[in-house]
């Protein structure tokens, strides 16, 4: 059998072109420009400030630092994140140990009183935690990417209400009132993506990706992750990973995998012609389609996206779904580094 000889080309071409989107040229928002009267809430990835700016509006300055399309696992702040961090006045992260550089660089420069606020493990306990090929339980590092999942992004809403009322409870009824719509309207877009993914077969709810960013969202919807081709280290996949994938879409029946639109996969690629997968890679894990100030440009649009995608790519029927109108509660004035 060719097969093992195929998986060594495969990895040795995913090496030499599916590395792009460097961290090391990425930075921060300056902290130059902001006045001392300001409120500030610095964030971390993309969808996280998208949220929390439907959640605060215009009553904060928010100032993501995490650059769209970089890895967020991977990104090192800039030394330019640190004056940044010691302005705020409230710091969200995921958390989960999905941003643990620019977690240590906030704690060595944010002022005393600032909280600095986990999203993800206050959102969920260890025993909720999901473990996968990305994420093994032997390194001990749950998968973090919970705004994956609707229900759980309300959580992260009730959170960040919580967080800006005790900050600036001058404010309070502004924010409880932007909290109640928009979790109103993750509701409507919950409701809106059952109904899509229900047109999807039940014995093609599967999915394999590039990065597994769908552990949560599978268990709320009722779909299996069948594998994801990026290992834990970030890395590359083996030669015998890459079999037992190959072997894994074929036993399973897969008709769709998916790669990352950020991060081209050629394996991914390779297997799809090996196996007869058809491979979609448009995938967005936490890089927001559209241009920051656009309505597309939030968490809401990055989910439309990808739950039409899925329905589609694996014989559903997402044309209601496509008719969902993409909106912000409020005008997203948050800042966001590209």
């Amino acid at each position: 059998m060719a097969r093992p000889f195929l998986a060594l080309l495969l990895v040795f071409a995913l090496v030499a072109a599916a590395c792009g989107g460097s961290d090391s040229d990425a930075s921060a928002s300056s902290a130059t420009d902001i006045t001392d009267d300001e409120l500030v809430v610095v964030t971390t990835v993309a969808p996280i400030t998208s949220i929390a700016a439907n959640i605060i509006g215009d009553r904060a300055r928010i100032v993501g630092i995490v650059p769209e399309g970089t890895n967020s696992h991977t990104f090192e702040p800039p030394p330019s994140a640190a004056e940044l961090l010691a302005r705020a006045d409230v710091i969200f992260i995921n958390g989960l140990q999905l941003e643990e550089p620019t977690k240590e660089l906030a704690f060595a420069n944010m002022a005393e009183g600032v909280q600095l606020v986990e999203l993800g493990d206050r959102t969920i306990d260890p025993s909720q935690y999901r473990y996968d090929f990305s994420f093994p339980e032997s390194d001990g590092k749950p998968n973090p990417h919970l705004w994956t999942d609707p229900t759980l992004v309300k959580v992260y809403a009730d959170i960040i209400l919580e967080t800006m009322v005790e900050t600036n409870p001058d404010e309070a009824q502004i924010y409880r009132n932007n909290h109640a719509a928009f979790v109103a309207l993750v509701d409507e877009f919950d409701v809106a993506v059952r109904q899509a993914l229900d047109t999807v077969p039940p014995e093609q709810r599967k999915l394999v990706t590039y990065h597994d960013a769908y552990a949560y969202f599978a268990e709320t919807y009722g779909w299996t992750v069948i594998g994801a081709i990026q290992p834990a280290d970030f890395g590359e996949p083996t030669p015998r990973e890459v079999i037992e994938l190959i072997e894994q879409v074929e036993a399973e029946n897969v008709s769709a995998i998916f790669g990352s639109e950020v991060f081209p996969s050629p394996v991914l690629e390779q297997i799809g012609n090996e196996t007869g997968a058809t491979y979609i890679d448009e995938l967005r894990d936490d890089d927001l389609p559209g241009e920051p100030g656009e309505e597309l440009h939030s968490w809401l649009g990055l989910m439309k996206f990808n739950f039409v995608t899925m329905t589609n790519a694996l014989g559903g029927d997402a044309s209601e779904l496509e008719t969902f109108e993409v909106r912000n509660v409020v005008p997203d004035q948050a800042e966001y580094p590209q």
